[in-house]
């Protein structure tokens, strides 16, 4: 390797590298590489082009050790990946190296992570020829409310504690058991925990043949935390490209945009009036404007995304909104309640529900959940202060049937068992209408509301 210049400064991951007559800068996004004092590599990232020929750069590992004026070699390519055919069942860093001690990837040709692109724009004709395809998940509540339809992007945005990840698995577990897909999981500033229950979880169910896990975990530098969205959608498109429909599990998208915001303090830029990086809205808009469908293969994406201090006002939350098609809510009201999964139905949303895409019946059954929800929401405040007696008998059947909805659509996790001890339930659709409609209808109005608490379908346990 050549040796192109040297480091004149740091300042946390930022690394100023001042290239050395009579080389030339190298573009932005290109690579380079040097050796701390105990000879550990550091890889560094071109972001920056400074005056007096410096290039300021990001490390992609910790920059302990790092002297000024050690020298710095230019590898001549930007970051790439090995082909995802090459890695299924690997685990993987921002580097495409293994972390899971199974040796080496040998691969003929790798992919750049950073690229240009097109975003493929359908005719008002293609949209209508094209049918859209209902993804079970087996989580009534979801499937109800906020049917998956493949090829869209849905977020499960919630606050510290609520179950965001626990979701995120028990839709893995479901989906991926029942689908033809692939699977890639993007973990982005999570715990190694997590990671490491996931990686097992995989190996115990024989999912892992058909996944590729990719990590820039919580300790490690936001350079790596912030590639590591790059490498998932990279590995997601390189399955694409083989005709794959892929899935595209993301944990946590905020972590991406924190990490942003991390780099950009240190590079220097002015921040917004809230604190988060100028770039903040496009780097967002790059990040999912990449995960698009095409015809005969599909990326879905589920994406986890953390609300700081339960506000989903907050500018990182809202910059995310925009480009997902359904957004599942999670609640600390349901949480305190013992309601899980704790979607709160009424803040969140979905664009899949339309008669047209999940058919009448379904359309007709999740509307009338909706009203009763609505309607309970209303009565639980009288309630709150007068009591029920005060109802109207209507009133009194709306709140009683509300009550058996809610716990109905409760359920007890396949990836929680080992902690709650129940048996998880996979609940096909049809199950979850029949079961509401029979609520809906009065004729499970004899039964006590705690029976619908935790179980799967209607028939099964009451």
């Amino acid at each position: 390797m050549e040796h192109i210049g040297k480091v004149v400064g740091t300042a946390g991951p930022v690394v100023d590298v001042k290239i050395e007559p009579p080389h030339s800068m190298p573009p932005i996004y290109e690579i380079m590489e040097l050796e701390t004092y105990d000879g550990k590599p550091v890889t560094l990232e071109i972001v920056e082009h400074r005056e007096n020929n410096i290039c300021r750069c990001i490390a992609l590992a910790p920059t302990y050790g790092i002297q000024r004026n050690c020298p710095v070699a230019a590898l001549n390519k930007f970051l790439s990946l090995p082909p995802a055919e090459s890695v299924f069942g690997r685990m993987l860093n921002v580097l495409g190296e293994p972390i899971d001690k199974k040796g080496k990837i040998n691969a003929e040709y790798t992919l750049p992570t950073r690229k240009s692109f097109k975003v493929r724009m359908k005719s008002a004709e293609q949209k209508n020829v094209v049918k859209a395809e209902i993804m079970q998940t087996g989580i009534k509540i979801i499937d109800l409310l906020f049917p998956l339809v493949k090829g869209s992007k849905t977020g499960i945005i919630g606050g510290a504690g609520l179950g965001k990840s626990v979701l995120i698995l028990e839709i893995i577990h479901n989906i991926i058991q029942k689908s033809r897909g692939v699977c890639i999981f993007t973990g982005i500033g999570e715990r190694i925990r997590e990671g490491n229950e996931l990686y097992y979880e995989f190996v115990r169910t024989n999912l892992l043949e058909r996944s590729i896990l990719v990590f820039g975990q919580m300790n490690e530098s936001p350079g790596m935390r912030f590639e590591a969205g790059n490498t998932g959608i990279t590995l997601a498109e390189s399955l694409q490209d083989g005709g794959h429909d892929v899935l595209f599990f993301c944990d946590n998208v905020f972590r991406f945009a924190q990490a942003g915001s991390e780099m950009s303090a240190l590079l220097g830029r002015i921040p917004s009036e809230t604190g988060y990086q100028p770039t903040l809205t496009s780097e967002i808009s790059q990040f999912h404007e990449r995960i698009q469908s095409r015809e005969g293969a599909s990326i879905t994406s589920i994406e986890a995304v953390y609300v700081p201090a339960d506000d989903l006002t907050d500018p990182a939350v809202v910059s995310i909104f925009s480009h997902l098609d359904s957004v599942a809510v999670l609640s600390r009201l349901y949480v305190q309640r013992g309601l899980y999964p704790a979607i709160s139905p009424l803040e969140s949303s979905s664009g899949s529900l339309d008669p047209r895409v999940i058919g009448k019946r379904h359309f007709d059954t999740a509307q009338t959940v909706l009203r009763h929800f609505q309607k309970y929401d209303e009565l639980q405040r009288i309630v709150a202060i007068v009591g029920k007696e005060e109802l109207s008998k209507q009133e009194r059947i709306i709140f009683d049937r509300a009550k058996k909805l809610q716990n109905f659509l409760t359920q007890p996790f396949f990836v929680a068992e080992v902690h709650t001890g129940h048996m998880g339930e996979y609940v096909t659709i049809d199950e979850t209408l029949s079961g509401c409609e029979k609520i809906i209808s009065g004729e499970m109005d004899a039964v006590a509301e705690d029976k619908f608490y935790m179980i799967g379908a209607v028939d099964n346990k009451t």
